[in-house]
């Protein structure tokens, strides 16, 4: 009997027990579910209008500002080129020489031309002086004395033709010789001694020693956006830290054929000696827009396979989706065009976990 009494009095414990720990369990989900969650801590950052600056980068390579080719002014086969690219030249230096002996046998043939007509010219004079003498004697006719005047006109002539005859026999000589005009540095050369060059073929390209240009090939749409007279940074490609400051001289009239760029020529102030012709360079500006709307590019979501932002409504703090039109955008900012007012809160920061009516709890704002 002792025996059963115990195990009824286990049984009963076990079973109070049991009931106990099932009542309390549905009373700690009912708690569960009645608690309401906590805010959601978020970073915030108010839209506002600003000015944007949008920096641009370019390669490019220097060249002289003003830079010539030399060519011949005949035609004939090329006896020395004696240009070297890189070699410097003075005002006058002979830089290639023709084969001048056709141009010699001219000169000779003007030279004896010259020394007939004047023969024919003195004995022309002479005839005239001795008509003119002998009509103011009587001894001769008016026709016989208009023959003479006639005569020594001729032979003027002849000999005013036959003197620029030998003139251009001289130019033609020298025109055999290829002369530096200014000082400066050869940067190209053209065909070498034995060749036939035609008139006005490139010899030699000379950039004169008045200044350093940083050309750069430039997309039209910064073409027509920039500034009238910006300021542009050149720096070589290999040291950033050798830099010139320069504005824009010239823009080409007509885009590439091929890369449809046009060509923009930067004229640098006081460039480095660094800066040799023919380096690479980096050129740095920044172009300015109209006031636009931009965030924090932490603050960009999807919805609709779309840029979404979330938007904090500071009357209930909770916040909606929206999905905004992005004009462009980089690692830290991006500028919006359609989506978003002036004076709205967007969320910067935590918004991976948000939904749709979520209370947040605003950590600061971000201006």
């Amino acid at each position: 009997m002792r025996g059963s009494r115990c195990t009824f009095r286990c049984f009963v414990a076990s079973t109070f027990m049991a009931a106990f720990s099932l009542t309390l369990a549905a009373c700690e989900r009912e708690t569960a579910a009645n608690a309401t969650p906590a805010p959601r801590i978020v970073r915030t950052s108010i839209v506002e209008k600003r000015k944007i600056t949008t920096p641009l980068t370019f390669s490019g390579r220097i060249e002289a500002e003003d830079e010539v080719s030399l060519a011949f002014r005949i035609s004939g086969r090329l006896l020395n080129n004696d240009a070297r690219i890189g070699d410097r030249v003075e005002a006058g230096q002979v830089l290639a020489r023709l084969d001048s002996r056709n141009e010699l046998n001219t000169l000779r043939q003007a030279q004896a031309s010259l020394a007939a007509a004047q023969g024919q010219l003195t004995q022309a004079r002479n005839h005239f002086d001795r008509q003119e003498t002998l009509l103011a004697q009587g001894w001769t006719t008016r026709a016989n004395f208009d023959a003479a005047t006639q005569a020594r006109q001729t032979a003027q002539s002849q000999v005013d033709a036959a003197e620029a005859q030998l003139s251009a026999a001289h130019d033609l000589v020298g025109f055999t010789e290829l002369k530096a005009d200014a000082p400066g540095v050869i940067t190209a050369t053209g065909p070498g001694a034995g060749e036939v060059v035609q008139v006005g073929q490139m010899i030699a390209r000379i950039a004169r020693q008045d200044g350093r240009d940083a050309v750069f090939d430039v997309p039209s749409q910064l073409v027509r956006s920039a500034s009238a007279d910006p300021e542009v940074e050149v720096s070589l490609a290999d040291d950033p830290a050798t830099k010139a400051k320069g504005r824009v001289r010239e823009v080409a009239a007509q885009a590439n054929a091929v890369t449809r760029t046009f060509e923009v020529r930067v004229g640098l102030s006081d460039p480095p000696p660094a800066m040799r012709l023919g380096a690479t360079v980096v050129g740095r500006l920044s172009t300015s827009a109209g006031p636009m709307i931009d965030i924090p590019s932490s603050a960009l979501t999807r919805m609709n396979q779309r840029p979404a932002v979330w938007i904090v409504d500071p009357a209930s703090n909770t916040v909606s989706v929206r999905n905004v039109d992005v004009l462009r955008f980089d690692e830290a900012q991006a500028v919006i065009s359609q989506g978003l007012d002036v004076g709205e809160i967007v969320v910067t920061a935590g918004v991976q976990a948000l939904h749709p009516g979520q209370k947040v709890r605003v950590l600061g704002l971000e201006q």
